[in-house]
């Protein structure tokens, strides 16, 4: 497995979380069994991405705009988690901020599986592809 290919899989998780997540309703119980599943997700997720995807891109000039993107948008969607985190699951506005951390994340993962996959694909050597998955995979099974 690559880096491109360990990450995507976690993409895939965070796209099915914030889609259930958006169905759920009130101060329910599964509202803070899912909030906590993918609040946790993209927290850690963005630690180990930035470890081990944009800061080893960041010394490249044809990366070096894309990583900085990549790393405000994770502070935008932590901005959202804390705002989440900060509204009561019963008021009428909490699924309003889901809705805008949906969009959000998912605009995030896109540039990152459309626009910078392809590029640091170009930046790192096949080694470095397969030598990163490891320990990004390490980081996100260590915090689940």
């Amino acid at each position: 497995m690559n880096i491109f290919e360990a990450i995507r899989k976690d993409h895939d998780i965070q796209r099915d979380l914030l889609a259930q997540l958006i169905e759920t309703s009130g101060d329910s119980k599964n509202r803070d069994v899912i909030y906590s599943k993918i609040k946790s997700q993209l927290l850690i997720h963005a630690d180990a991405e930035e470890r081990y995807f944009y800061k080893p891109l960041i010394s490249s000039d044809m990366m070096q705009d894309h990583a900085r993107h990549g790393i405000a948008e994770h502070h935008e969607i932590e901005e959202l988690i804390e705002q989440l985190d900060s509204t009561e699951y019963s008021a009428s506005n909490w699924l309003v901020i889901a809705k805008k951390l949906k969009e959000k994340v998912e605009h995030h993962l896109e540039d990152e599986e459309h626009v910078f996959f392809q590029l640091a694909g170009k930046v790192f050597t096949e080694k470095q592809k397969t030598d990163l998955a490891e320990p990004y995979r390490k980081h996100m099974a260590s915090h689940e």
